[in-house]
């Protein structure tokens, strides 16, 4: 019986926190502060909306949840170290993430560079050093790492060498998704758009790169961790992915107007406070969110021929819209 979606939720949630814990190095290893530092930035906080999706599209394929927890791992580290440096005072200059305070003032800028850089580091080990893909269609075992060092020696039986090619066909959909043609690109145009005042196409352009890519990413390497769909539904899933980034970008623009500080765990008007474009300044509150709406909807239909198997993939759609379970 398939359990609701709020439940579904919850179960994946807490049982992806233990496997980060497990995933990432212990505080008490050397160097302690750095790794007391990169737990800080990953666990006990954020919605993990990108490995949900990554977990939904493992379902959608049959995918082994051990399998699709490395590359939800490896997304999800990835877009830590994002916010870590966006955080910065030479990029954004936030003090509030997460609903407490910014790696760079928990710790310092130099501890919170060199964070970002450990993180992302570990993204790519884990997609190297696990089997990630498989041939047939898997039941969920659902296998539950351990705390400590113990848990990436449990998850080594998934090391790859039967399908070299295809892992490494991840690995670089990861490294386009992060960098200069995908979040890191976004964020370069992000900050030379200050004061600028960018069409909607440009804006779109911006986004699909910032915000976009990581989402297509996760759900598009979720998928890979089974088998059984056809390059014109695998196209299919990455057009659902544009979709549903673009619609969380708008979403959030939405918040960061409307919601206050504690809702957002964020400090709230920071974009209109920097003068950034947004789609609220763009089009106005009801502009943007008549286009959230038509992106759900265009995000749906794309779905359309994927029946039951996509369901959680549609209740994520809808969350990231209505941000509501």
């Amino acid at each position: 019986m398939r359990a609701d979606f709020q439940s579904w939720v919850a179960s994946h949630q807490a049982r992806f926190e233990d496997v980060l814990r497990g995933l990432l190095p212990r505080a008490e290893v050397a160097p302690q502060r750095l790794h007391e530092a990169m737990r800080y930035a990953v666990l006990d906080g954020g919605k993990r909306v990108r490995p949900l999706l990554a977990f939904a599209a493992g379902e959608l394929v049959g995918a082994e949840v051990a399998r699709v927890d490395i590359v939800a791992a490896a997304v999800e580290l990835i877009h830590a170290y994002s916010l870590v440096h966006d955080d910065m005072p030479c990029m954004d200059d936030d003090v509030l993430r997460r609903g407490k305070p910014t790696c760079h003032v928990q710790y310092d800028d130099a501890t919170a560079l060199l964070v970002g850089d450990s993180l992302q580091a570990l993204a790519f080990q884990l997609l190297a050093e696990h089997r990630l893909n498989g041939h047939a269609r898997f039941p969920h075992p659902n296998p539950l790492p351990q705390a400590g060092e113990g848990a990436n020696e449990s998850l080594r039986e998934f090391h790859a060498n039967d399908d070299a090619a295809r892992q490494l066909e991840m690995i670089k959909l990861l490294a386009v998704a992060s960098g200069s043609r995908g979040m890191a690109g976004g964020q370069a145009i992000d900050l030379a758009s200050v004061g600028k005042a960018l069409t909607l196409p440009e804006l779109e352009f911006m986004h699909i790169h910032k915000t976009g890519a990581l989402i297509r990413a996760a759900i598009m390497l979720g998928a890979h961790c089974g088998s059984g769909l056809g390059a014109m539904q695998m196209n299919k899933l990455d057009h659902f992915g544009k979709l549903i980034g673009l619609a969380f970008q708008v979403v959030d623009d939405v918040l960061d107007c409307e919601a206050d500080t504690a809702t957002l765990g964020k400090t709230a008007g920071k974009d209109a406070d920097n003068d950034k474009p947004t789609y609220v300044s763009l089009l106005g509150i009801q502009g943007a969110r008549d286009m959230a709406q038509r992106l759900h909807r265009e995000a749906l239909e794309t779905l359309s021929e994927f029946g039951d198997a996509a369901q959680r993939l549609r209740e994520l759609a809808d969350f990231i819209v209505l941000r509501k379970f």
